[in-house]
């Protein structure tokens, strides 16, 4: 190939030119370039490898149908595998690599197994590496598999930015239909918007211009561009609708610089006009696949809209109706032209390299560039996403839309219309919703009978007519069988220009017509897209924010470290050392009191008429009975009976109740009760309001705990006679209202106090200050999980899994006593959960060591051949309270073991514990209820 540039033409700036480089080779292009048009304008004719024979290949297409050119590109830190080279604008600096090829695509070493082409048919891996064993071969094959290199992709942004939109009509493709169906449906009033892949409109006047209504085709298309504009509607350019999804959605995807942002558009609509065009369908010849053969349609547009002609001596291959328009514009631009009808004689491309010449028949002729087209191909693979069905046109030798969704209408070229002026009609009455006018009839096209030579239908996977054949012989005779057996339509054009070909080659192999052996289902995307475009904002943090709680300034200030615990950044400890705070901190709390930030607990309000029944009825525990200013524990079980969360319930009014959820659980128990309460419930008589943020809470704990709460002058009675165990109390701070609740999780005399969110950091001020004589102060989120163990009490995920039921933890009443249905009630009555022999919440006595258990350690019994496990620690702590390590753990029987010495087992080790009741301290409840 000897394509070179015009000194004329084209849409691109040649004041600005752009130096990029290829295979180490420094070139230079114009903006307005694609890496494709770059290339050819440099006169470099060989630009990758094909996948499996290592066969050079040329550009083939000038957009989105060429499956050749494909580069790894690297521009400053930015680096992109597989980059389509037909489709992506050049950028000054660009550096492209050839894939598959190595040194590079002129020589490539690999380039010898085009010799072992006779032992490498279609299906040969699933035959030839079946002995002795797959995986002898497996490493070797796969490294050889695939085609650009992943790399680090440093200073590249990985998201996309996502928007969602709607119109009344979208209108996908901006040629003559588009355009034309675009400004009418604009000037009728609707909301349009149009979008097309490349960087301007006009889609094929571009490629093939023609004067329209005596003026020339970009006045043409200025006008209507302007039209719609003007009427309020939108243009997106470089704009490629991807995927058709349920309840019109479309997605869209809108492409950015090299290095930049690229973004997706979800659109909904309520209706789409798709005017996508069609694309050549290569003729089938021997070497077909020689760099210099192209589509002829590809050859026009890098003529008209790049100003590269392809080659000095090109021969135009397809019936002369087709070929003879551009034929014409190819010999005004300087090159000697031959036409060949493929109807009429055999042909076949001669070259090794590059081509030579072209022979016809018994005649060879000299040429440089072979441009093809059997006829047209509909671009209808939006279409069949949508569910829209094919029929097989005879004379036109493709498929086109026959019935489908009626949100969808297919028009011009992508119907098969092949007539400029039918194609814009069919614009005006799609826009207008009128139906379109027949299709003319054509006659069949025929061919002449290919040589017996090697003739390529898929170029990029090396599939030939003999392969096909193959597979047909060896019953693979389902085109999905074929796709998958011979990887025909599988590249990175999708089958773009293969499918048919394949086909109709099947076709003639199993002795069917075309439209018996049907085609596959196309599916999104309908055109490569990069990764990042799937991955949107809703990443990392901005996926899920990490929650962040009003005391978080006071707790810095006081020496915390922070750390996340349930999507919460919380303090863990305060002081530097983490041992020596804990160890502290516990002491601290026991002796004096502790004063935690306790925001972080879920907090959801439940009210209205029903809000009593309702939650009796999702809360394992009887809930009906509780009397306003009461607080009772309980747990929420998923429908099979396992705990989904614990916490405390209290209520406020007769008809208004305050849930208090785990912290990690807030947000999933809001979810759930919201989902029960539109289930079986009147939700006018239920209403869940999810609280969390709205209120600050500090927890007190600890013998001082009513004295560092008098400090306050809540105006009210915090004697143990007036305020007990397990009740809340409304009081007043700062002239807000306060919810006091006396609760504990760390078994000692307990305070919470809920105000106002921003009321909490001078609560936290306040707290301190008045705990400062008593001994009290802060306590981390790590001391707090050692004090709960000590009393026996469990972390919902760390002490249960997804099998615990209540009984599992000694809660066994509501089950048995409970009268009314609940959420989980049949599953805690099949015999696996009434079974005696399952896992039990314990508490474990370290033997023979003072060094705490490993958290998930097995705890093991012999067997006949060995041992098997019949539980594991789920929290293991040093204890500085009672001066020995304690551990809480599920085990198989274990209510019924207690007393019982156990072996663990935890990385080849074994240790020894006796089995005894979770609670080791306190447990008559006296410093509870002080």
């Amino acid at each position: 190939m000897t394509a070179r540039r015009l000194g004329t033409g084209g849409l691109i700036d040649r004041s600005t030119p752009l130096g990029f480089r290829f295979d180490g080779q420094p070139l230079r292009g114009y903006a307005g370039d694609t890496l494709a048009s770059a290339l050819l304008g440099a006169g470099v004719g060989i630009v990758g490898r094909s996948f499996k024979y290592h066969r050079p290949r040329g550009v083939w297409g000038a957009w989105t149908d060429d499956p050749n050119a494909i580069f790894d590109v690297r521009m400053g830190r930015v680096t992109k595998p597989n980059v389509h080279g037909a489709t992506t604008p050049l950028e000054d600096g660009m550096i492209l690599k050839s894939v598959n090829a190595f040194p590079s695509a002129r020589f490539d070493l690999k380039g010898a197994l085009d010799l072992l082409h006779p032992v490498l048919p279609a299906g040969f891996y699933y035959k030839t590496f079946m002995w002795p064993n797959w995986h002898l071969f497996e490493p070797a094959i796969r490294k050889m598999a695939g085609l650009g290199q992943v790399l680090p992709s440093a200073g590249q942004d990985q998201s996309s930015l996502q928007i969602h939109d709607q119109c009344d009509l979208l209108v996908v493709g901006a040629g003559p239909a588009g355009l034309a169906a675009a400004r009418t449906a604009a000037e009728a009033g609707q909301n349009v918007v149009l979008v097309d892949d490349h960087r301007e409109p006009g889609g094929s006047l571009h490629d093939d211009p023609v004067a329209i209504d005596g003026q020339p085709a970009t006045a043409w298309i200025t006008a209507q561009a302007d039209a719609i504009k003007a009427a309020g509607g939108r243009i997106m350019t470089r704009t490629s609708a991807f995927g058709v999804y349920d309840h019109g959605l479309i997605s869209l995807h809108q492409a950015a610089e090299f290095a930049g942002q690229p973004t997706m558009i979800k659109m909904r609509v309520r209706r789409m006009i798709l005017a996508s065009g069609s694309i050549d369908r290569p003729v089938v010849f021997e070497n077909n696949d020689r760099p210099g053969v192209m589509s002829i349609g590809a050859a026009a547009s890098y003529l008209n809209r790049y100003g590269v002609l392809v080659g000095e001596r090109i021969t135009c291959i397809g019936a002369p109706h087709q070929t003879g328009r551009h034929a014409a514009r190819f010999t005004k631009a300087g090159a000697e032209v031959r036409q060949i009808d493929p109807a009429t004689t055999d042909i076949g491309a001669i070259g090794r390299r590059h081509l030579r010449a072209v022979s016809a028949g018994t005649s060879r002729h000299t040429a440089d560039a072979a441009v093809c087209t059997a006829g047209q191909t509909p671009l209808i693979h939006l279409w069949s996403q949508a569910g829209g069905h094919l029929g097989w046109d005879p004379g036109r030798a493709c498929f086109l839309p026959t019935e489908g969704p009626k949100m969808i209408q297919v028009i011009g070229a992508a119907r098969g219309q092949d007539k400029l002026a039918a194609c814009i009609e069919d614009g005006v009455r799609a826009a207008r919703s009128q139906p379109l006018a027949p299709l003319a009839d054509v006659a069949a096209v025929t061919a002449g009978k290919p040589r017996s030579g090697r003739q390529w239908i898929d170029f990029q996977n090396d599939v030939t007519t003999k392969d096909v054949t193959l597979a047909a012989r060896e019953n693979y005779a389902s085109v999905e069988h074929l796709k998958r057996y011979t990887t025909l339509g599988m590249a990175t054009d999708q089958g773009k220009t293969s499918n048919i070909n394949g086909l109709t080659a099947l076709a003639a192999a199993l002795d069917r017509p075309v439209d018996q052996v049907g085609t596959t289902r196309f599916r999104p995307p309908y055109a490569p897209v990069p990764l990042q475009l799937y991955r949107g904002a809703k990443h990392d943090q901005q996926h899920a924010p990490l929650k962040r709680s009003p005391l978080e300034p006071a707790c810095r200030a006081a020496g915390a470290a922070m750390a996340e615990y349930g999507g919460w950044l919380r303090p863990a400890w305060y002081g530097p050392d983490m041992d020596s705070a804990v160890k502290a901190e516990c002491l601290r709390a026991r002796q004096f009191a502790a004063i935690m930030d306790a925001s972080t607990l879920g907090k959801i309000e439940v009210m209205g008429p029903d809000a009593a029944d309702f939650l009796n009825f999702v809360y394992y525990n009887t809930l009906k009975t509780l009397r306003i200013g009461q607080l009772r524990y309980g747990f929420l079980l998923t429908e099979r009976g396992a705990i989904y969360d614990d916490g405390v319930v209290g209520r406020l009014g007769e008809n208004h109740f305050l849930v208090s959820s785990s912290s990690s659980h807030a947000d999933g128990v809001t979810s759930l009760l919201e989902a029960w309460r539109q289930d079986g419930n009147d939700p006018d008589q239920i209403f869940v309001h999810d609280v969390t943020q709205q209120w600050g809470t500090v927890t007190v704990a600890g013998p001082k705990a009513r004295d560092v709460l008098a400090g306050l002058d809540l105006g009210i009675s915090l004697d143990r006679a007036d305020f007990p165990h397990m009740t809340l109390q409304i009081a007043e701070f700062d002239g807000q209202p306060a919810r006091i609740a006396r609760v504990s999780f760390t078994g000692d005399l307990s305070f919470e106090i809920s105000v106002p969110r921003q009321l909490a950091p001078a609560l936290w001020d306040r707290l301190i200050h008045a705990g400062e004589p008593y001994g009290a102060g802060p306590v981390g989120l790590e001391a707090s999980s050692v004090l709960r163990a000590e009393k026996g009490y469990i972390i919902i995920g760390k002490d249960t899994d997804g099998d615990t039921i209540p009984p599992d933890l000694g809660f066994v009443a509501p089950r048995d006593r409970k009268t009314r249905p609940y959420v989980g009630d049949r599953g805690l009555m099949m015999d696996a959960a009434l079974s005696s022999d399952r896992q039990h919440l314990v508490g474990l006595d370290v033997i023979g060591s003072d060094q705490r258990l490993p958290v998930g350690a097995h705890i093991v019994e012999p067997t006949g051949t060995g041992q098997r496990s019949i539980g594991f620690v789920t929290s293991s702590y040093d204890s500085p309270t009672l001066g020995h390590p304690i551990a809480l753990a599920l085990l198989r029987g274990g209510f019924g073991r207690i007393g019982d010495d156990l072996t663990l087992y935890h990385l080849g080790r074994e240790r020894q514990a006796k089995v005894i009741n979770p609670c080791v301290f306190d447990p008559e409840g006296t410093r509870l209820h002080a």
